[in-house]
C-alpha cells in the first residue's frame, strides 16, 4: 500500500505530518478554550461565542485566504500562519497560567486563531497539488480527510486529558507546540513558481477574478452547488445531535462521545475508500450515491432508540460526510488551474461554512417548534429533493487539458508596451466565413464566450458586418492592460482547442485578423497594436 500511496514522496510525507500535527494543535485549542470559557463565566452565551469566534474568520475571510493563497508564495503563507497560530495559543496558554486571562481577551484570542487557520487553510489545500502527480490526487486528498477526522476525534480527547491532568493553561501550551510541526516541514520546501507571471493581481481583484471564473466555469459551478445542498441539510445533523443523544438516546456525555467517535470512524472509512470509488465510478456517481446514504442514515437515528442502530448509522453518516465533501474537493482541485486553485478552494470552503451556519440556524429552529425527529425527516427529504431537482448539474474530475497551461503565445507587436493600468482594452478578432459554414461557425463561436470571460474578458459579443458579406468579428473587454496579460497566460489546453475548433471555419487562405485597442488619453502618442497569429 505504501509504494501505490502518496506518502511514498518525502516531500508530501513530511507535509502530510505537519497538516496532522496543526490540525490537532486546532482542534486541541479550540476544546480547551471552550472549557475554559465555561470555569471563566457562567454565561452560556459567553461559551457559546467561542465556536463562533473559531469559525466567523472562514466566514469573513475565506475568499481573502484563497486570493491570498493564489497570488502570494503558499509556503510564506503557511509559514507566517503557523507562526500565528503558535504565538496566539502559546499566549492564551501563559495568560491562563497566569490568572490574567479573561473571557474577552479568550474570544479575541481565538478569533485570531481562527483567523490564521482560515489564511492557512486554502494554501494548505492547494499546495497538494505541487507534491504530488495528478494521479496520485484523490488518493492524497483522501489522506487529508483521514488526517482532518482523526484529529477531529483524537484532539478534543487528548486536550481534556492534558487539561484534567495539568491544568487548561498548559493544554494551551501543549496545543502551541503541535504548530511548529508544519514550520519544520517546510522549512527546506521549494516552492512552486508563480502560476501567472507579470503584474501580480492586488486582493480585491483576486476576489473579484476568483469568483468570475466560478461563474463562468459550469464545472466549478456544479460543484459549488452540490456543496451547498448538501451541507445545508446535513447541517441538522450535526447541530441537533446533542440533543439527539441527550433526549432520544439517553445518553451522558459519555455516550455522545461514542456516538461522535463512531462519526469519526465511518469518516476515516470513508476517505480511504474515496480514491478506490473514484477509480471504479464516475465522480458525480460518488458524490450521489453519498447524499442518498446520509439521508438514510439521517432518518435512521431519527428514528430509533436503539444504541447500535444509532452508532451503526452515525458511521454510515461519517461514511457519507468525507464520500460527498472529500469527492467535491477533489473535483475542485482537478478542475481549477493553477492560477486560480486555492480561490476555487476557498470558495468550496465558504459554501460549506455558511451553509452548516444558516442551515444550523433553520433546522434547530425548526426543531423548538415540531421537535428534533420532525427536523431531521424535513432535512433528510429535503437533501432527496434537491437532489432529483440537481440531477442535471454532474459534477465531474477535470481532465489534464483543463488545467494545464496553453503553449506560449507570440510576443505582442508592440511599440510601446503601455503601463498595467492602462485600459480598457478592446479585443477585436474577425473571421471570414464562407456562406455553407456560417451555422456552424456561429454554433461553434458561442463556446469561446465562457473560456474568455472567466479568464477574465466582459461585453463579449458576436457582431456581423452588414457591409461585407461573410465577416464576423467577435469583440471583448478586459479593464486593464494588466489583466490582458493575465488572460493570455491563463489560457489552458482546452481553451486553446475550443479556438482551433472555431478558426476551422475560416475561408482558405484568409488569415484571422485580431486588432488590440486601448482607451486613449491625452498622453497617449503611440500607435494602436497590430495584427498577431493569435489571441
Amino acid at each position: 500500500m505504501f509504494e501505490t500511496s502518496p506518502l511514498r514522496h518525502v516531500s508530501f510525507r513530511r507535509f502530510y505530518i505537519g497538516s496532522v500535527a496543526v490540525a490537532l494543535g486546532y482542534t486541541m485549542q479550540a476544546t480547551v478554550a471552550a472549557w475554559l470559557m465555561a470555569t471563566l463565566t457562567p454565561s452560556a452565551l459567553m461559551v457559546a461565542l467561542v465556536q463562533t469566534a473559531s469559525t466567523a474568520p472562514s466566514l469573513l475571510f475565506g475568499l481573502l485566504a484563497g486570493s491570498l493563497a493564489d497570488i502570494v508564495d503558499r509556503r510564506k503563507i503557511i509559514l507566517v500562519t503557523q507562526l500565528i497560530l503558535l504565538a496566539a495559543t502559546a499566549a492564551l496558554g501563559v495568560g491562563a497560567m497566569l490568572g490574567l486571562l479573561g473571557p474577552a481577551a479568550l474570544l479575541a484570542g481565538t478569533f485570531l486563531i481562527g483567523a490564521g487557520f482560515t489564511l492557512y487553510l486554502p494554501a494548505q489545500q492547494a499546495s497538494i497539488n505541487d507534491l504530488v502527480a495528478r494521479a496520485d490526487l484523490p488518493r492524497a486528498l483522501g489522506l487529508g480527510a483521514v488526517a482532518f477526522n482523526l484529529a477531529r476525534a483524537v484532539g478534543p480527547a487528548l486536550a481534556g486529558a492534558l487539561a484534567a491532568w495539568l491544568g487548561s493553561g498548559s493544554a494551551l501550551l501543549a496545543s502551541a507546540l503541535f504548530f511548529l510541526v508544519m514550520i519544520v516541514a517546510v522549512r527546506g520546501w521549494q516552492s512552486a513558481p508563480l502560476s501567472i507571471p507579470g503584474v501580480p493581481e492586488t486582493l480585491l481583484s483576486g476576489i473579484l477574478s476568483g469568483l468570475r471564473y466560478a461563474r463562468h466555469s459550469p464545472p466549478m459551478l456544479a460543484l459549488i452547488v452540490r456543496n451547498l445542498s448538501f451541507c445545508i441539510c446535513a447541517s441538522a445533523l450535526w447541530a441537533l445531535l446533542p440533543v439527539i443523544a441527550r433526549d432520544q438516546l439517553g445518553f451522558g456525555a459519555g455516550g455522545f462521545g461514542l456516538l461522535f467517535a463512531s462519526f469519526g470512524t465511518g469518516a476515516i472509512i470513508g476517505a480511504l475508500s474515496i480514491p478506490r470509488q473514484l477509480h471504479r465510478v464516475s465522480l458525480n456517481t460518488v458524490v450521489s450515491a453519498g447524499v442518498v446514504l446520509w439521508a438514510i442514515a439521517t432518518l435512521l437515528i431519527a428514528a430509533t432508540h436503539t444504541t447500535a442502530i444509532a452508532l451503526a448509522s452515525a458511521c454510515a453518516a461519517g461514511v457519507a460526510w468525507v464520500s460527498v465533501l472529500a469527492s467535491l474537493s477533489a473535483g475542485t482541485q482537478s478542475t481549477a488551474p493553477a492560477w486560480v486553485r486555492a480561490r476555487a478552494v476557498a470558495m468550496g470552503l465558504v459554501a460549506m461554512q455558511t451553509s452548516l451556519a444558516l442551515g444550523s440556524v433553520l433546522w434547530g429552529w425548526l426543531a423548538s417548534a415540531e421537535g428534533t425527529r420532525v427536523a431531521l425527516s424535513v432535512s433528510a427529504g429535503t437533501m432527496l429533493v434537491l437532489l432529483a431537482l440537481s440531477y442535471r448539474v454532474r459534477v465531474r474530475m477535470g481532465d489534464e487539458a483543463d488545467v494545464t497551461p496553453s503553449l506560449q503565445l507570440p510576443d505582442l507587436a508592440i511599440a510601446v508596451e503601455p503601463l498595467p493600468d492602462d485600459g480598457p482594452v478592446l479585443i477585436q478578432v474577425e473571421y471570414q466565413i464562407s456562406p455553407e459554414n456560417r451555422e456552424a461557425f456561429l454554433g461553434a463561436i458561442q463556446s469561446i464566450e465562457p473560456t474568455r470571460r472567466r479568464n477574465g474578458a466582459s461585453n463579449w459579443r458576436v457582431f456581423r458586418d452588414l457591409g461585407e458579406d461573410g465577416r464576423f468579428v467577435e469583440r471583448f473587454i478586459i479593464t486593464s492592460w494588466a489583466e490582458y496579460v493575465r488572460l493570455r497566460t491563463r489560457m489552458t489546453v482546452t481553451d486553446r482547442q475550443i479556438q482551433e475548433r472555431v478558426g476551422q471555419f475560416q475561408r482558405p487562405g484568409v488569415a484571422i485578423r485580431i486588432s488590440r485597442l486601448i482607451g486613449a488619453t491625452s498622453r497617449d502618442a503611440f500607435p494602436t497594436a497590430g495584427d498577431a497569429s493569435s489571441d
